[in-house]
């Protein structure tokens, strides 16, 4: 019989990770986010970039994941990253030439994480990826070298509370 809302029952549990998008601003994307903060324990999501508002097309995608998940919006990403690495460790997720495979990347535990994430078309910046502690990436096998920002944060946030657990 397949579980609902109603009749599944995982343990809640918050994880030591915040997800900061870096100028990811199409609305059904961070409706998405939302809901994948939710679904993996995420502490906080803080949106950046100029114009961000959350309007219908967000709180569609968002299945009223943005009442529950705690949340921040800011014009720079850099600011706040910059603010948040005096006591957390800065992961950015983007492929470079000197990134490193989440699979084979051994979270520290020492630190709150945050996950830094990037825009549709630009991936995260480069002021962003020169301050990071680290730059992860998701092995691809096929001919594309990039994915869905949603999608690359579902499979990083997986692999992340995996090692958490």
């Amino acid at each position: 019989m397949q579980l609902t809302h109603y009749t599944s029952n995982f343990n809640k549990r918050t994880f030591p990770i915040t997800v900061v998008g870096d100028n990811v601003t199409n609305a059904p994307n961070i409706g998405s986010l939302f809901r994948m903060c939710d679904a993996f324990g995420v502490e906080k999501l803080i949106l950046c970039g100029e114009g961000i508002t959350l309007g219908r097309k967000t709180a569609k995608t968002s299945r009223a994941t943005e009442k529950v998940v705690p949340y921040e919006i800011y014009e720079s990403a850099l600011d706040q990253i910059e603010n948040l690495k005096k006591d957390h460790f800065i992961i950015a997720l983007e492929i470079t030439s000197t990134s490193q495979p989440i699979h084979t990347f051994q979270l520290p535990t020492e630190k709150p994480i945050v996950l830094v994430v990037g825009d549709e078309n630009f991936g995260v910046s480069e002021a962003i990826l020169n301050f990071a502690d680290a730059i992860i990436h998701i092995d691809m096998f096929g001919q594309n070298s990039s994915m869905n920002v949603v999608q690359a944060t579902n499979i990083a946030l997986y692999e992340m509370t995996k090692q958490l657990l």
